[in-house]
């Protein structure tokens, strides 16, 4: 049996699908149920069930955007950074193996040789260097925190985007905003992400942090022509002249676009679609979303 944390989110509902399709029994624990930020409350669940593995899907995104954190800084902090230390203080206490989704976003830009960043360099978009949101600072810490634990696994998920319509979706996001901004990016198809994050698991690969992201990297600009010659949606994309442009008009805090490798993962015996592939994909088996 797994204990899933967050499942209610757009990750955490794609776990659910997964573990549901596995025939795997999870608890989607509810904090109404159990307050999984009390470490005596979570230790005592977790020696009580003896699930098999946990997964800490939870945390805070803000919506419709990172903006949104600027605004709600106590709980960006405490579901990002305090909630998954006290999560790996009641794993280590009761002894169950974990795993925590965390975020790309840590990034900006790529290494200078114009490769994609991998696990072992430092994050380069955190408050330790004062030029990140507050979104990704808080997902930098929580990194930070979970640093040297054992039997935990760190899932970085980046721009997650599947087949469904959805706000949380980046396909949906660049067929809605009115404007966009150009940048480079490595995505994560949301979907091959949990698949890939819980073979980890199965696999018995050594525990520690992964870059869970598509092969290759795209632009904007590819990804708008991608779903341009998908026929899922013909409007007239505009975008802005720069980034600065972009702060000017449309944005409270900075943003990270970064390019990062899966290599590592890739090496353990996991692989993932190169992105441009699983874009066409995901647009080829569109759902709008119901009304």
């Amino acid at each position: 049996m797994i204990y899933l944390l967050g499942g209610s989110g757009y990750v955490g509902q794609a776990y659910q699908t997964l573990l549901t399709q596995k025939g795997i029994a999870f608890k989607n624990l509810q904090r109404a149920e159990l307050d999984y930020a009390d470490v005596k409350a979570l230790t005592a669940a977790l020696k009580r069930d003896r699930p098999a593995f946990l997964i800490n899907a939870a945390g805070y995104t803000g919506k419709p955007n990172v903006d949104a954190c600027e605004l709600h800084k106590t709980e960006c902090l405490f579901g990002n950074a305090v909630l998954p230390g006290r999560i790996a203080e009641a794993c280590e206490a009761a002894g169950i193996p974990w795993g925590h989704v965390s975020s790309g976003c840590i990034y900006t830009g790529k290494r200078p040789d114009g490769t994609g960043f991998s696990e072992i360099d430092a994050p380069n978009f955190t408050f330790r260097q004062n030029n990140c949101s507050f979104y990704s600072g808080t997902k930098a810490l929580g990194e930070e925190i979970l640093a040297g634990r054992p039997d935990v696994f760190i899932w970085r998920l980046r721009i997650p985007f599947d087949h469904r319509e959805s706000p949380r979706n980046y396909l949906t996001k660049l067929m809605r905003y009115q404007r966009l901004l150009e940048a480079e990016n490595s995505i994560s198809q949301l979907h091959e992400f949990v698949a890939a994050t819980f073979a980890c698991w199965e696999k018995h690969i050594p525990f520690g942090t992964y870059n869970v992201t598509n092969p290759g990297h795209v632009t904007t600009h590819e990804v708008v022509e991608l779903i341009l010659e998908s026929g899922v949606c013909n409007k007239a994309y505009e975008f802005f002249t720069d980034e600065a442009d972009f702060m000017q008009k449309a944005a409270k805090t900075p943003r990270s676009n970064c390019v990062m490798t899966s290599a590592k993962l890739a090496a353990a015996g996991i692989e993932m679609t190169p992105v441009l592939d699983a874009i066409r994909s995901a647009l080829a088996r569109w759902q709008p979303e119901t009304k």
